[in-house]
């Protein structure tokens, strides 16, 4: 099971929930089943629904948005 928070920790090049939702969406596609969305990540632009649209991000993959 993937944690957001390690995935956020092991990409510090990630500077924008954009960039997050996308990183979250190949993670998906990489054969993870499971993602536990154990922090909500600090950028500027994450929107009050963020747990919602990384979960669809994770779901659907790339092809997503």
């Amino acid at each position: 099971m993937a944690k957001l928070s390690d995935l956020i920790l092991s990409h510090p090049e990630v500077q924008s929930f954009e960039e997050l939702e996308q990183l979250v969406a190949h993670l998906g596609e990489s054969g993870e089943m499971f993602m536990e969305f154990d922090i909500k990540p600090d950028y500027r632009d994450t929107p009050r629904k963020w747990e919602w649209i990384l979960e669809a991000a994770f779901t659907r993959g790339t092809s997503y948005g």
